[in-house]
């Protein structure tokens, strides 16, 4: 985790991926994407295909200019609100009836340096899946646009 938090604060991060796979059955059941983008200040960005990456030079400029716009206590509302919303999540998602585990997945810019504990991983998609658009938020640095793709239970085998 230590690493991950470099990598936000560098402005290195474009994604983070948390898939739920079953492990009896290894197929991903559930995969939350989180997009991340470096700042509101459209300087501090750079078009690379459809992926946006932050330079890094500029993070601190952006961290400066954007907490004279937000307050702690608006960031954590949206934070919560996010928080409310991947709880409330249990209503839609199909219920997971075999044991799971759950893997991290990081997307960077290829300026990150990458140590010998993370490894290079497919983006472990789900065909045929069903997508909910979930809550965006935004804090001093980062804006985060959030969505969860899950297999319907209907293809399940039950």
């Amino acid at each position: 985790m230590s690493q991950m938090e470099h990598w936000l604060l560098d402005g290195h991060v474009q994604k983070l991926v948390v898939v739920v796979s079953g492990i009896d059955s290894g197929e991903t059941l559930e995969r939350w994407q989180f997009n991340v983008s470096v700042g509101n200040d459209e300087r501090l960005t750079k078009s690379l295909g459809n992926e946006n990456i932050a330079t890094v030079g500029n993070v601190s400029t952006a961290r400066q200019n954007a907490s004279q716009k937000k307050s702690m206590k608006e960031i954590h509302n949206e934070i919560q609100a996010i928080i409310r919303q991947i709880t409330a999540s249990v209503t839609f998602l199909p219920l997971l009836n075999e044991p799971c585990s759950f893997d991290l997945l990081v997307y960077t810019d290829k300026d990150a340096v990458v140590t010998q504990k993370w490894e290079d991983s497919d983006p472990r998609y789900i065909l045929n899946s069903q997508e909910v658009k979930l809550r965006s938020f935004t804090t001093t640095v980062h804006k985060i646009d959030s969505m969860v793709a899950y297999k319907e239970a209907d293809e399940w085998e039950l």
